[in-house]
């Protein structure tokens, strides 16, 4: 890792920061974290991403750190093919990253990879979060930090890790530790109190009444389409039940379904689980202890009336061929 490589490479360019489709908090922190940090060093940059940014927690960053992001919906016929496009919390060839126009010349991303892309500068460690990532820009170059941006990658650290209770690794911790003494605590507070909006208890009741458990394996599912990260939540959610050690979710989405996977077994890695169950409809992939992926309507077999049954089927048989000791 040498941030100062990646200076050198965006100087004098048109530059563009990417997200992942739907970016949550981290990937929205991290993506305005390194724009203020570019910004430092003369470099300006804009933030973009591909669909709806309707999760309130993400609407409330947004809002409350005044950071700008655009659709790629409408900032498309500006883009040029020579721009520079850095990605942040994402890289290429994965299912929740669309492919901009721009050249991909760099990717900074806390995710596991199953498929090798070559960059001109990358930075793929597996951390908790993507912000612990731009926090460590900031130290390594030893440049200054406002309030305002500390506080964001803060969030995205808290968001991205659940607490510092899911996936924290001790890189994360240090760099909360770092962020915390630039950080505006009343602003923190702000952005995390009162994220949850009436319309989302719907999807609560929605997933509690299609719950199906194999084991400590429990199956859900929501019959109208939902926010990326509210399926994320309803993850986390149902995890926190006793008798569940892994959560397999899914909601419809436009072409087809979003899934979010959730284990709290140390011998389960559902990153590997969502990649190889879903292979054939779509793609999957992330971390041991979360994961997502998409599966297409036009590559789903059988009748959508048994979709419930042919996910649970799909994944049982992955669980029983890799992890056999769960079911």
């Amino acid at each position: 890792m040498n941030p100062q490589a990646l200076i050198e490479l965006c100087k004098n360019s048109t530059v563009w920061i990417q997200t992942h489709n739907f970016p949550d908090p981290d990937a929205i922190a991290s993506a305005f974290g390194l724009q203020k940090l570019l910004a430092q060093f003369g470099i300006a940059s804009r933030l973009c991403h591909e669909g709806n940014i309707d999760k309130l927690s993400s609407l409330k960053l947004l809002s409350l750190c005044h950071i700008t992001m655009d659709s790629y919906s409408d900032i498309c016929k500006e883009m040029k093919e020579t721009d520079k496009i850095l990605l942040v919390d994402c890289q290429k060839n994965n299912g929740n990253t669309t492919d901009f126009i721009g050249d991909e010349v760099a990717a900074i991303d806390h995710h596991p990879t199953f498929t090798k892309v070559t960059y001109q500068y990358s930075d793929l460690r597996i951390t908790g979060a993507c912000a612990s990532l731009i926090a460590d820009y900031y130290r390594t170059l030893g440049a200054t930090m406002d309030a305002e941006t500390a506080t964001a990658l803060l969030y995205g650290i808290r968001m991205d890790t659940l607490q510092l209770s899911r996936g924290v690794t001790e890189f994360d911790v240090e760099m909360y530790a770092y962020l915390f003494r630039y950080s505006d605590q009343q602003l923190l507070k702000e952005l995390e109190t009162n994220n949850m909006e009436f319309a989302d208890l719907q999807a609560y009741g929605n997933a509690i009444e299609h719950i199906r458990c194999y084991g400590t394996v429990c199956f859900s599912y929501l019959d109208f389409v939902c926010p990326d990260a509210l399926v994320a939540t309803l993850g986390d959610f149902l995890l926190a039940l006793a008798e569940i050690e892994v959560v397999v979710i899914y909601a419809k989405r436009s072409g087809g379904y979003k899934f979010s996977l959730r284990s709290e077994r140390e011998d389960v890695h559902v990153g590997e689980l969502a990649h190889e169950a879903l292979k054939e409809w779509g793609n999957g992939g992330g971390h041991a202890m979360m994961a997502g992926g998409f599966a297409e309507e036009e590559k789903l077999p059988g009748e959508r009336a048994y979709l419930f049954d042919l996910v649970q089927e799909q994944f049982i048989r992955v669980l029983k061929e890799r992890w056999p000791q769960v079911v």
